[in-house]
């Protein structure tokens, strides 16, 4: 439960593209041999302070709006949570004059004190294995996630549609050409939520966030595009939310196929210009595409 007001003037503002997630600087542009100076629109950039019961949790950098969505989806996604009930009270930390810090949440969770230390232990050895022992952290996203629909279904007509759909969504990028972009659709392509950030976990997160709040999880009926490449850490984020189609504009990485082999999700890469690549799990396009290996 959100139970601070002021943070939505903040949400709404941002949605816009407007002061929360754009700031001016001055540039020198050089084109053609000429110097000129000129106002440029930058994204935002600024520290995201998030605390448990009153205690310090974590730091992120992040595009201000939305916060209370990301620290939402960045719990669930990492396994802190386990649904919207552990998901207690969502506040502004306030200041010295009782002024609300536009940087920085409180969390309280409802989750016995026992359990909560246990979920900080297990994520801590996982956060550490990360990228050293790639077979050991797979292995505990798998037992933690659950497989991804079987029955999920998807047209390549449909995914043809979603890169100029996730572009027309990213107001601030269109200002900026700085920010990255993570959307919910539905298997008929339309759009359901979107979120942008400098981050491109932080807009996962943010969407993912969304997504639990508004009661939409597992979203085993969904798929989800994002700017950029897939690297592991989207694919888990995505895995926990139960998102079978899993596409992106850019290629994804080894270690993110390889972890969507094992948990059964649909990996899409390069969508864009009118094609894609299907990396896992084939049989959810529906042209009957296989999965052909060069020998």
């Amino acid at each position: 439960m959100i139970v601070d007001s002021t943070h939505s003037r903040f949400a709404d503002q941002a949605s816009d593209g407007t002061s929360e997630e754009v700031r001016e600087h001055r540039a020198l542009g050089w084109r053609r041999g000429m110097a000129s100076e000129r106002g440029e629109k930058l994204a935002v950039e600024e520290p995201l302070e998030i605390r448990l019961a009153g205690r310090r949790f974590m730091l992120t950098m992040r595009t201000p709006g939305h916060d209370e969505e990301l620290a939402a989806g960045f719990l669930f996604t990492e396994g802190f949570i386990n649904d919207k009930t552990e998901l207690g009270e969502i506040r502004r930390v306030r200041g010295p004059k009782g002024v609300p810090e536009p940087n920085s949440l409180d969390i309280v969770l409802n989750v016995p004190a026992d359990r909560m230390r246990s979920r900080l232990k297990r994520n801590f050895v996982m956060s550490s294995s990360c990228g050293v022992c790639g077979k050991t952290t797979i292995d505990s996203i798998r037992r933690r996630v659950a497989p991804a629909s079987g029955s999920a279904r998807v047209a390549p007509v449909t995914l043809l549609a979603l890169s100029e759909k996730l572009r027309a969504g990213q107001r601030v990028f269109a200002v900026t050409g700085g920010l990255h972009g993570a959307a919910i659709f539905g298997l008929d392509g339309t759009m359901l939520a979107i979120r942008e950030d400098v981050g491109r976990h932080t807009a996962v997160d943010k969407v993912i966030g969304y997504a639990l709040t508004n009661a939409m999880l597992p979203l085993s009926r969904h798929l989800m595009m994002v700017s950029g490449r897939l690297s592991f850490e989207i694919v888990q984020k995505a895995a926990a939310a139960g998102v079978p189609i899993l596409a992106a504009v850019s290629a994804p990485s080894s270690l993110a196929v390889e972890l969507a082999e094992k948990i059964g999700t649909t990996i899409v890469g390069f969508l864009r210009d009118g094609g894609f690549n299907i990396y896992t799990r084939p049989d959810r396009i529906t042209t009957g595409v296989r999965l052909r290996r060069s020998s």
